[in-house]
């Protein structure tokens, strides 16, 4: 009855806005909610960096970081970079990916001067190997312009960055003979450590392993370089709020908390992001060709009898509502008229909205327009996405 009652009030406050086609709604006392959480958890611990692809919204970036005192984002694609750094005057983004040094220098050669100096001033790189160190280190030299770096460290997710301290160490002498390269620190991501099967330790023990790593890690960096210590991600920022090495965690998706995020250590977090969408039809379900194969399948339990066609489809998501709706491999996905089975317990019509929970925030969020922003039951205001490219 409880999710009856939620998904009412949601249908019902997409139906006064106006609103009659595929959307994306936040829950913004949730949000609210799961802000509060994080910034309690982290109080006293590293400081909190928010990730800017899994929140991709200007306005929605502005509230999380209004709410958690921060003004560090990480960054991940350089159009998006832009546009945060245009917003925010006062805000620093760390790259979380190295970029292509053929990007970088285009992204310079396209900016105006105050653009130009936010990408020196206010934006660290990221460096994973010692041949993109040359790179950036050249790069800075034809610029005449100081570029702020810092190393991608492998400290288990095996993705890339620096696998030793030793070789480490070696990219830090390398770049100090750069005057135009200011070292700041490291990064290391470590999303593998829910993953960790029971059998090789489970997480508890690649958390450690990871921490220590990272400890190794930063110990062969002069005093004078670590200004960025950075770990985290969503699915482990929370386990870091007594790291006393890491000065800053970085999170994103967990604040909306996508169905990738439905794990034990995100407990207290609740659901704030949906998709709703309308049927379209509905109809006794059969497939083309012959009507003895429908029936057969359907007899077998391969097909359902009772279908909607959906307006739509084909999301990076899973049904929630109405219970019962679930899609048909045999049949198959469409992105534009998605075929879900439903329950006869669960009717739709016709014009009734169906809503799936995201499976991920980023990507997902900039494929409705508008974010469509809902407190008290109502749709209170629109918060326009972040371009995807």
């Amino acid at each position: 009855m409880k999710r009856t009652a939620y998904f009412g009030m949601m249908s019902a406050a997409l139906e006064e806005a106006g609103i009659h086609r595929p959307a994306l709604v936040i829950d913004l006392e949730r949000l609210n909610a799961n802000l509060s959480i994080l910034r309690e958890a982290m109080r006293g611990g590293p400081a909190i960096r928010l990730v800017d692809k899994s929140l991709p919204a200007l306005p929605l970036l502005a509230h999380a970081m209004r709410i958690l005192g921060t003004r560090k984002i990480m960054s991940f694609h350089l159009p998006v970079t832009l546009a945060v750094l245009a917003e925010f005057p006062d805000v620093h983004a760390l790259f979380g990916k190295p970029m292509p040094i053929a990007a970088v220098t285009q992204a310079f050669a396209h900016a105006d001067r105050d653009q130009a100096g936010a990408l020196a001033g206010r934006v660290t790189w990221l460096i994973d190997s010692e041949v993109r160190l040359g790179q950036y280190a050249s790069f800075a030299r034809s610029l005449g312009t100081p570029l702020r770096i810092a190393f991608e460290i492998n400290i288990g997710m095996q993705r890339g960055g620096f696998e030793t301290p030793a070789d480490l160490a070696s990219a830090v002498r390398a770049a100090s003979s750069e005057p135009l390269l200011l070292c700041e620190g490291v990064m290391g991501y470590e999303a593998h450590v829910p993953a960790i099967p029971a059998l090789f330790g489970g997480p508890k023990a690649a958390l450690f392993q990871a921490r220590a790593r990272f400890s190794e890690f930063v110990a062969v960096l002069p005093p004078g370089q670590r200004a960025i210590l950075n770990t985290g991600g969503s699915q482990t920022a929370f386990s870091h709020s007594d790291n006393m090495v890491a000065n800053e965690v970085s999170i994103g998706s967990a604040l909306v908390k996508p169905t990738d995020f439905d794990r034990p250590g995100l407990g207290a977090l609740a659901p704030a992001i949906f998709i709703a969408t309308p049927v379209l039809k509905v109809l006794k379900t059969r497939l083309p060709g012959p009507r003895p194969m429908s029936a057969l399948l359907q007899a077998l339990g391969l097909f359902p009898r009772n279908g909607c066609f959906l307006y739509g489809g084909k999301f990076m998501a899973r049904p929630v509502y109405p219970p019962g709706l679930k899609r048909n491999r045999i049949w198959g996905d469409s992105s534009n008229q998605q075929l879900m089975a439903f329950s006869t317990s669960h009717p739709v019509a016709p014009d009734d909205l169906v809503f799936f929970r995201p499976t991920q925030s980023e990507a997902v969020l900039q494929q409705f327009g508008p974010l469509q922003i809902m407190e008290n039951g109502r749709i209170t205001t629109t918060w326009p996405v972040l371009p995807a490219g």
